[in-house]
Parts: structure tokens; C-alpha cells; sequence
């Protein structure tokens, strides 16, 4: 069962494209007040379109925190409350880890991680004032299981699904509900700005090169058969109308598919099924 809940405050983060945009751009249509965030203005008002009353564009970063302070208080100032706050913004970050330095793990984990803690830790004390409020943290199906050459990006997705399931038991005492979504493969800019490490060399000419070319081949695959965003954002819609939501979502039949062989398979039986997709 569901309810109408047109009308309430939707802030999103990372807003210009890809989930973030189809995210804003579902809920205007449907009658809900957005807080779209970005960190080019630009870009995110060309994206979303035509002005209204219902929607605040705010310029922030997720790693600036006085830029998240203020997109906070401008939300509230306009809106006079917050319902729902969509953590969405990230990127990935690939290479061994021997080649990735810790000034680019840094990075990764203040973007994908700190950055979603910091603006809830500033919505939680709203939510709980309202008695009521619903923070949904998009992780991945790699919050879950993990490929090679990803570990500083499967860190921040499995860091954001264990503190996402201990704060479910702080917050729901105040009415404050947590969801979890973890898309698969999605057709937005997210595997076109996935990032190498900076000190990964050619290829030819690292340890490890004949694997980041299989896992080059292997994304190239993966990218020809993506879910559309618009449908990680249904989901995102549809799981916070609902009286009694789900802790977890997973979006796409590629992350349906993987998590129940997950369950199926041994530790060592999993880690071969995930070698021979590969082909390393």
C-alpha cells in the first residue's frame, strides 16, 4: 500500500545527470517540491529545464562542507522542511591498489562516502523535529559484491550499506526511515567518468595490465545492456510512497541476477564465476 506524499521536499545530490537528473525530474512531475544539487549550475538548469515555484537549484559539492550547510538551510528557508534527502552523487574510482595513491582513495571515500554522511548528519536533526523523514542512500550492486581493480570504489558502496544499516535502528524510533538502492549497470555518464588512478601506467606497462584490459573489455560488455536511469529513479519513488518500505531495492536484472548467485554460491565458487565473466 502507498501513499500520496505529492507535496514533500525531495533534496537530491549530484542532480545534473544520469539518476540524480531522472530523480528530480519524476518528482516535479509528480508534485513534488525538489532541492536539485550539482556542482555546475550550469549544467543541472539545462538538464531539468523549465523554472518553477517547486524547484531550488543549489550549487554544492559534496566534499565542501559549508556548501552543504547552506543548500540546507536555503531548502528549509524556501520549503520550510525536508522530507526525503537522496544521496546520490559519487563516481568510481579504478586501478590495483598498489597504484592508486592515497590522495585518490581519500578523494573517492570524501565523495562517495563523507559527503553523503555529512548531509545527512545535517537532515537527521530536521527529520527528527518533523517526527518523520525518509533518507534513501544510493549504493550499487557493488556495495554488495565486488570486481577487481574497484577496491577503493567497493570500500566507499560497502562503508555507506553498513553505516546505512546500523542508523536504520538510531532513526527509527523518530520516524525516520532509511532505504537502501542498489543499481547494476546503468545507462547514465557513470562508467563514462569512471576514473583510472592517476599512477596506473600503460597497460603494457604495469603488473597488472592483462587484467585492466579484460576488466576494460568486461565494462564495454557490460555497458551494451544497461538499465535506463529513469528506472533507478521509479524505484526511488516508489520505495519512499510505500507505508512500509524495504531496507534494500535493487534495480536492474544484471544486479537481480548477480545477488542470487551470490546467495547460491560458496565464497571460492562465487570468486570463479566472477573470474571466468571476466576472463582473468
Amino acid at each position: 500500500m502507498e501513499n500520496n506524499i505529492k507535496d514533500k521536499v525531495v533534496v537530491i545530490t549530484g542532480a545534473s545527470s544520469g539518476i540524480g537528473l531522472e530523480i528530480a525530474k519524476s518528482a516535479l512531475a509528480t508534485g513534488h517540491k525538489v532541492v536539485a544539487t550539482s556542482r555546475d549550475m550550469e549544467k543541472v538548469s539545462k538538464a531539468i529545464g523549465a523554472t518553477s515555484n517547486n524547484l531550488l537549484l543549489v550549487k554544492m559539492d559534496v566534499t565542501n562542507s559549508k556548501e552543504i550547510e547552506m543548500t540546507v538551510r536555503s531548502a528549509v528557508d524556501k520549503f520550510g522542511i525536508i522530507d526525503v534527502l537522496v544521496n546520490n552523487a559519487g563516481y568510481a574510482l579504478a586501478g590495483p591498489l598498489e597504484e592508486t595513491s592515497m590522495e585518490e582513495i581519500r578523494t573517492q571515500f570524501e565523495t562517495n562516502f563523507f559527503g553523503a554522511i555529512k548531509a545527512m548528519r545535517l537532515v537527521i536533526p530536521i527529520m527528527r523535529k518533523q517526527k518523520g523523514g525518509t533518507i534513501v542512500n544510493v549504493t550499487s550492486l557493488g556495495g554488495r559484491i565486488s570486481f577487481p581493480l574497484n577496491s577503493a570504489y567497493h570500500a566507499t558502496k560497502f562503508a555507506l550499506e553498513g553505516l546505512s544499516e546500523s542508523i536504520q535502528y538510531e532513526l527509527e524510533p523518530f520516524g525516520i526511515r532509511i532505504i537502501i538502492i542498489e543499481p547494476g549497470g546503468v545507462g547514465s555518464n557513470f562508467l563514462r567518468n569512471l576514473k583510472w588512478a592517476s599512477n596506473t601506467p600503460d597497460p603494457l606497462n604495469s603488473p597488472y595490465g592483462s587484467m585492466q584490459r579484460s576488466m576494460s573489455e568486461f565494462f564495454e560488455q557490460w555497458s551494451q545492456n544497461l538499465t535506463h536511469p529513469s528506472e533507478v529513479a521509479k524505484a526511488i519513488l516508489k520505495s519512499v510512497t510505500s507505508e512500509s518500505p524495504d531496507l534494500r531495492y535493487t534495480v536492474g536484472a544484471d544486479a537481480a541476477e548477480t545477488l542470487e548467485s551470490r546467495k547460491s554460491m560458496s565464497d571460492k565458487e562465487f570468486q570463479n564465476m566472477i573470474k571466468k565473466q571476466i576472463n582473468i
